[in-house]
C-alpha cells in the first residue's frame, strides 16, 4: 500500500470513530478531551466541531499546526508529550485521542511502554481512549468500531 493510501485510511479512521463516538454519545458528560499529538492540527479542527462545547486541550512538541488549528495558549502545551500530559493526570478528561505513532515498529515499542497508561490515567471512569496504537492495559476495555476500519488500523477503548 502507497503512503498515500495509509495515510487516507488513518485519516479516514480518526473522522469515523469520532463522528460514531460523537453519534452514539460516548463520553461523559463531563471533562474535557486532550489531543496528544496536535500535529498540524487536522484532528483538532474536526474534535471542534463534533465536541463544539467541550474544551479540547493538545500536546505536542513543538508547533507545526495550520494558524486555523491552533488552540488558545492556555489550551496549548508544548514540550515532550509523555511529561508534560502528566499534568493533567487527576483532570478526568472524558476523552484522550493519540495519533502519534511513527510507523516504525522499534519507536512505537518504545511509546508503547508510556503511552498506554497515561491515556488511562488521564481518563475519568467511563472516558474514551481513542488511538493509533494498541492500548494494552487492564484500565481500559476495547470497544467496537465502525466495521469499515481495518480492527489494526485504530483503537477505541473505554476506562473500566
Amino acid at each position: 500500500m502507497s503512503r498515500l493510501d495509509s495515510f487516507i485510511r488513518r485519516m479516514t479512521a480518526q473522522r469515523d470513530i469520532l463522528n460514531q463516538v460523537a453519534a452514539l454519545a460516548l463520553l461523559p458528560e463531563s471533562g474535557a478531551i486532550l489531543e496528544l499529538g496536535l500535529g498540524n492540527g487536522r484532528t483538532y479542527s474536526h474534535l471542534r466541531e463534533v465536541f463544539p462545547d467541550r474544551r479540547i486541550v493538545a500536546f505536542d512538541r513543538a508547533l507545526m499546526a495550520h494558524s486555523s488549528c491552533i488552540p488558545e495558549d492556555n489550551n496549548l502545551v508544548l514540550g515532550e508529550i509523555s511529561e508534560t500530559a502528566r499534568t493533567c493526570i487527576g483532570s478526568d478528561a472524558a476523552m484522550v485521542h493519540a495519533d502519534i505513532g511513527s510507523g516504525s515498529d522499534k519507536v512505537d515499542a518504545v511509546t508503547l511502554q508510556w503511552l498506554p497508561s497515561l491515556m488511562a490515567d488521564l481518563l475519568a471512569t467511563g472516558g474514551i481512549a481513542m488511538s493509533g496504537l494498541p492500548l494494552d492495559t487492564e484500565k481500559l476495555v476495547a470497544l467496537p468500531i465502525p466495521e469499515s476500519i481495518d480492527s489494526k488500523r485504530y483503537f477505541l477503548y473505554r476506562k473500566i
